[in-house]
């Protein structure tokens, strides 16, 4: 597939309401945008890099920064190239996945649209519907966060996410789950908020049967999350330590995770996101797909990635409305806890073109 050039593009979305969660608050999505142009196609890949440098290394300037001097440079070099070799391609280059997740994700978007198939098909996804969860952020006081929760139920969603920090975590749990009983599916997610001492507190979480606890502890430190599911019965879900296939078996090794959170723009891509999906089914190990407040664009993808077998858990790809007014594309729409996985070729879905036109705060067309 010759690639003739490819376009970086920031568009800026103003959430519906602030996000708070234990790294700081969101006000709206910066989001970087990346567009790979072909004779006959053009396909769409969404960095998940944000503002600054808290929930990973990354953040969206430097993402601009290496793909404009190496990643891009080395995918337009060959001449043609297809979505299987970009990672190769850029392997030399360390470390930023996510600037590399999107990248691939826009050549793989193109190929599949040039040859009329779906990314859920090409991925391996056996779903039409997917089941869906949204994340609740902390909020001011324990009332409004029942409120908050109470208009997500009302909404049809079936699973509640509670984003916990220190001196945030049992009390707000507790008043969730007695007020809306054992039937609610309830999780809780940390963040790496928490450290080795905070071992005996977050224990004290097991009587409210959880789904779930995400990423308690720091990113490197499986051996923490793995004392924690000595001592605990709430499963433990690990995020941001799981980075390739090879990182999720280590993580299984040592014992540190009995689920894992399958965030594709965080391991470099659905093309490795499939391959820890087929490592966690080898190793029975449920899956199920994160979210980074994506556009319409992302949300597309990550609906067809959900779409695979060993994804048993519903994901973080809440309705388009739970963050932004105006989306980049057509609204997606959850309906009793399920969502439809797009089924037109590659992602699915095309950015309306005023929408662009009217959030975009900067672009550039990279031609060789």
């Amino acid at each position: 597939m010759k690639i003739t050039g490819v376009e970086l593009r920031l568009v800026d979305l103003p959430l519906v309401s602030p996000f708070q969660t234990s790294f700081g608050v969101e006000l709206s999505r910066n989001a970087l945008l990346v567009r790979v142009a072909t004779a006959d196609a053009e396909g769409w890949g969404e960095c998940v890099a944000i503002d600054d440098p808290i929930y990973s290394s990354e953040y969206a300037g430097g993402a601009i920064d290496v793909l404009k001097k190496f990643l891009v440079p080395a995918i337009l070099s060959p001449g043609e190239v297809m979505a299987v070799e970009v990672a190769p391609l850029v392997e030399k280059f360390k470390g930023h996945r996510m600037a590399k997740a999107a990248l691939e994700t826009a050549v793989l978007d193109a190929e599949l649209r040039s040859a009329g198939l779906p990314l859920s098909g090409y991925l391996g996804g056996v779903r039409t519907t997917v089941p869906v969860g949204v994340s609740v952020g902390i909020t001011d006081s324990v009332g409004g966060l029942l409120d908050t929760v109470q208009a997500y139920l009302d909404e049809g969603y079936g699973r509640i996410k509670l984003k916990i920090q220190p001196g945030w975590d049992l009390e707000p749990t507790r008043a969730v789950r007695e007020r809306y009983g054992d039937d609610l599916m309830l999780q809780v997610d940390a963040n790496t908020a928490y450290g080795p001492t905070d071992l005996p507190h977050l224990a004290k979480l097991d009587p409210f049967d959880l789904l779930l606890i995400e990423q308690p502890f720091d990113e490197e430190d499986l051996r923490t999350h793995a004392r924690l599911r000595e001592m605990s019965t709430t499963p433990v879900c690990l995020d941001e330590s799981i980075l390739s296939a090879r990182s999720t078996v280590d993580a299984l090794a040592v014992g540190a995770c009995d689920i894992v959170n399958i965030k594709p723009g965080r391991v470099g891509g659905y093309l490795e996101a499939r391959r820890i999906h087929d490592v966690c089914v080898a190793h029975g190990i449920p899956v199920w797909c994160g979210g980074m407040l994506e556009t319409g664009l992302g949300r597309a993808a990550n609906l067809a990635l959900a779409a695979l077998p060993g994804f048993t858990l519903p994901g973080d790809i809440s309705s388009s409305a739970r963050y932004f007014d105006r989306d980049l594309t057509e609204q997606f729409v959850a309906e009793g806890g399920m969502m439809a996985v797009p089924t037109g070729p590659g992602i699915g879905i095309d950015p309306d073109p005023q929408a662009l036109a009217d959030l975009t705060t900067w672009s550039e067309w990279i031609t060789s």
